[in-house]
Order: C-alpha cells, then sequence, then structure tokens
C-alpha cells in the first residue's frame, strides 16, 4: 500500500528535528503569554521563570499546571491573549458542572484547526470523492464544528445534519450516499438499531465505509460492535475545548492514535503528585498549545489517563503515539481494593449478547 499523507514533511519529521520544532515554540510561547495576559504574567512571575527560564523541553516542568477550574474562574475571556476584536469564533463546553470552559478563536487559529482535522481525518482515510454525514451535535460544542472544517479542507462533501432526528439519518445516509460518519459511537449503534427496525441491513444497504467517531469514552469492544453492525472500519478522535477541540490526537489506518505533537505537546503526570512520568508509563494526560493565538493552554491537566509512546508507525508517521483513554483520575472507583473504570464496566457490559442494543 502506498503511504499517503495530509502533510508528509511534519506527519514523518525525525524526532530530533520534531523535538527543535517543540522548543522553538514553545519558549516563543512563553514569551507571548508573559507579555500578552496578566494572569499567565503573574503565574509565571510567581514561579520565578521568565522566557529566558526555558532552554531545553525538559524545562516546560518548572511550569505550574493550568487546571479546569483556573479556566472558569477568570471566565469568559480572561486567558484571551489578543484583543476580542481579533476573535472570529468561539465555543465552549457544555457548562453542566459549572461556568463552562470557553474557547475563542482568532483567524489563525480558525485555520489551525482545520488544519488539523484535514490531518486527522485524512489519516483515518477520509478522501475528497467521499461524502461525510456529521452527526456530531452543532452548537457551541466544537465536535461537529472541527470534523466539518477537516472534511470540507480536504474536499469531501459534507452534509452538515447534526445530531438527532434519527429516522431523517437514515433517510439522507441511504438517499445522498454517505460513505463516511461522523458521531459518538453510542449514536452509531442507534442509529443502527433504528435502520434495522426499518428493514435496513447496516451492513448492506448503505454506502458506508468509515467512522469518525470521538467525543466520549468507548471500549474495544464497542469498536468491534460497530465495525460488524455497520461493515465498516471505525476510528478514534481525542480532543478537548480546551486545547481546541477535535484535531489533537488521530488514528492512522493502523488504528494507532497519533498526536499531532508539533503543535500539541503531550506530557504525563503521576496525577496523584504532579510528578512527570515517562514515556511507556501510564499516567495523566498534560497538554500544552504551541501554537495556539486567541488562548493558548499551558501544562493543561486533562484528568485523563493513557500512554505514550514515541515510536515510527507501520503507517511510517513519526508522530508521538497515545493509548487509548483509560480512564479518568476523577472517576477511579477502588471496590475490594482493586481499582476500577466505567468503561471496564462498560465493556464487560457489551459481551452480553443483547446490551450493545440499549446503548444511547
Amino acid at each position: 500500500m502506498t503511504k499517503e499523507y495530509w502533510d508528509p514533511k511534519n506527519e514523518t519529521m525525525p524526532v530530533a528535528e520534531l523535538q527543535q520544532l517543540q522548543l522553538k515554540r514553545l519558549r516563543h510561547l512563553i514569551k507571548y503569554v508573559d507579555d500578552a495576559n496578566p494572569y499567565y504574567h503573574k503565574k509565571l512571575s510567581d514561579a520565578n521563570i521568565k522566557p529566558a527560564s526555558i532552554t531545553c523541553l525538559k524545562d516546560i516542568e518548572k511550569l505550574p499546571f493550568l487546571t479546569k477550574q483556573d479556566l472558569r474562574s477568570y471566565y469568559p475571556f480572561g486567558l484571551v491573549c489578543t484583543p476580542l476584536d481579533d476573535i472570529v469564533e468561539v465555543h465552549a463546553s457544555s457548562g453542566t458542572t459549572g461556568k463552562p470552559v470557553v474557547g475563542p478563536y482568532t483567524r489563525n487559529d480558525v485555520d489551525l484547526w482545520g488544519e488539523m482535522m484535514a490531518r486527522s481525518l485524512y489519516a483515518n482515510g477520509v478522501r475528497k470523492h467521499d461524502v461525510v454525514q456529521n452527526a456530531y451535535g452543532y452548537g457551541l460544542f466544537t465536535g461537529a464544528h472541527g470534523f466539518e472544517k477537516g472534511a470540507e479542507k480536504i474536499g469531501a462533501m459534507v452534509i452538515t445534519i447534526g445530531s438527532g432526528n434519527t429516522e431523517r439519518q437514515i433517510d439522507i445516509m441511504k438517499d445522498f450516499g454517505s460513505t463516511i460518519l461522523a458521531c459518538t459511537p453510542s449514536y452509531s449503534l442507534h442509529i443502527a438499531e433504528v435502520a434495522e427496525e426499518k428493514g435496513l441491513n447496516p451492513a448492506k444497504d448503505f454506502k458506508l465505509r468509515l467512522g469518525a467517531f470521538g467525543a466520549e469514552s468507548w471500549s474495544e469492544e464497542m469498536r468491534r460492535t460497530i465495525e460488524k453492525r455497520w461493515g465498516i472500519t471505525a476510528h478514534e478522535h481525542y480532543g478537548l475545548t480546551e486545547l481546541i477541540g477535535p484535531g489533537v490526537v488521530s488514528e492512522c489506518e493502523y488504528k494507532k492514535l497519533h498526536i499531532n505533537a508539533d503543535h500539541f505537546y503531550p506530557e504525563l503526570i503521576d496525577p496523584a503528585t504532579g510528578e512527570t512520568l515517562e514515556y511507556g508509563e501510564e499516567g495523566e494526560l498534560v497538554y500544552t498549545t504551541l501554537t495556539k493565538e486567541a488562548f493558548p493552554a499551558i501544562r493543561f491537566r486533562t484528568k485523563d489517563l493513557a500512554s505514550i509512546t514515541q515510536e515510527t508507525c507501520e503507517c511510517g508517521r513519526t508522530l508521538p503515539i497515545q493509548s487509548r483513554i483509560k480512564g479518568r483520575s476523577d472517576d477511579m472507583m477502588k471496590i475490594k481494593g482493586v481499582i476500577v473504570f466505567p468503561s471496564q464496566i462498560e465493556a464487560a457490559l457489551m459481551q452480553v449478547p443483547g446490551v450493545s442494543d440499549t446503548i444511547r
């Protein structure tokens, strides 16, 4: 198979060259936020950090963490590093547990987002001839907008149907010849169930070949169920409103999750102590946005637990590989001395005949 990349230079960059680029961008970032934002200036000053303090990538460990509580404390625009006149788009989290996290974008940020999503979807296998049914929910949520931007940049046809109205989803999918389904994994199973209730065979009566899924945790068991039910290849996407939305991490044809590390610098820490862990260990993901303008996130604690390896993938990409999310540090339960995550319970339930039909 001929290897294809959206951005071959940056996706296959030698690791040493990538690290030089990351350091250059990190040093520029620290000077930028120190000059542009009073909160960041005070935070760096309190930690006795000056832009000149960053001389190697390991020096990032000197920088203080950023938490979701910090973002809510400076709601809505307290962490913006550009004039508000330069903001052209705003997204936000649901805010179900407090003030929403706001994601503002300059024109350059929007262009970066589209580029990262095009890179991610192209790695999945999306091409110009595809018809992408975008069944993520539109609104302040980043998901639908990110997938639309990336697919359009590739040149694919995007059906901006949004989520819900499942019977119409099925009619549109059949009538328009959709080849890519973009939505949450659980919603894809619900669409399949409704299609079967209408007397259709999801694996045979549609033209779908790929699924681009994200915005919720899902197990390998659920992936296998989706692939069998629809007769497609199901790919995962990972991102956060705090960073840019989807476009931070996504899978190649070998289902390896590649981090777009030229723009998002990844770390692993011990969630209890904040101590930096080595690649290969399992810990909490921490991300720094190296090139965002409106709102750069420096050492943002995601609460998501995973591992990272630095190796050249079979696909030829040299970008670091992130494992699937193992759970969240704030979702851990200890049952009779054993740590259990909700995702493990889901994986067990998915193996019970008939249970997958009830997932929404």
